[in-house]
This record gives structure tokens, C-alpha cells and sequence, in this order.
């Protein structure tokens, strides 16, 4: 049997490179495609919490006020007022978010809402915890 000198053919490493850039380039068109739906449920998720909670809220606006005066403690709010514009915004705002109405605005207001209800509420109950960290 022969052996022949010719040096076998290997695939040079730019083919290898290229095919990397390929898939790479496939996979950022893929991702690209799939941004507007993501964005959508994100915004559909974070709205559904926040109008979940407001509609609880107008439920029984009795013990919403009860709540704001006795558990929520808003600086610098009277109790009614900041239960009229927590309502307000946690109803209004999520519907601009998923409408994409002056949503950097509505995700604006949100975190407002957010950030003073941890504020607000010195102790948080368990059952709360469970929904902000779920």
C-alpha cells in the first residue's frame, strides 16, 4: 500500500470564524424579531399587577381609606388623597403602559407608585412580599 505525501485537506479556520459569525448573526435577527413581543408581555405583566391591585383597591373603598390611614402612612398626604392618587395611578397608568401611551411616562408613575407604597408600608406582610417578589 502506498502512502501518498499529499497533505490532507483541512478546512481553513476562517470557514469556522465565518460559520460562527453566521449563527451569531442568525441568532441576533431571531432575538430581534421576538424584542417587540417580549416587550408586550413585560408591559401586559406589570400592567395586570398594578390594575389587579387598584381594582382591589376600589373594591371596598372603605377599607382602602382604613388602610391608608392606619397602615400606609404617606408623607406629606392625607390619608384620602394619597388613596385617591394611588388608586388613580395604579388603574390609569397600566393601561397607558400596555396601550404604549406615553409609556416611559406610565413606567415612570409606576415606579413613583411602587416606590412610595415600600416607602409607605414600614413592615411588609408576607402575603404582599409574596406578590412583589413573584
Amino acid at each position: 500500500m502506498a502512502i501518498s505525501n499529499t497533505p490532507t485537506r483541512l478546512r481553513p479556520p476562517r470557514n469556522c470564524f465565518m460559520r460562527l459569525l453566521h449563527g451569531w448573526d442568525r441568532l441576533d435577527r431571531l432575538l430581534d424579531a421576538l424584542q417587540p413581543l417580549a416587550s408586550l408581555l413585560a408591559r401586559l405583566y406589570v400592567a395586570q399587577v398594578f390594575f389587579a391591585s387598584g381594582l382591589t383597591k376600589l373594591r371596598d373603598w372603605d377599607i382602602t381609606l382604613s388602610l391608608f390611614a392606619d397602615e400606609y402612612h404617606v408623607p406629606l398626604l392625607s390619608p384620602a388623597v394619597a388613596a385617591a392618587m394611588g388608586t388613580a395611578g395604579e388603574l390609569v397608568l397600566p393601561v397607558l403602559l400596555v396601550l404604549g401611551l406615553g409609556g416611559r411616562f406610565a413606567a415612570l408613575g409606576l415606579s413613583v407608585v411602587n416606590a412610595v407604597a415600600v416607602i409607605s408600608l414600614s413592615e411588609i406582610a408576607p402575603a404582599a412580599l409574596q406578590q412583589h417578589v413573584t
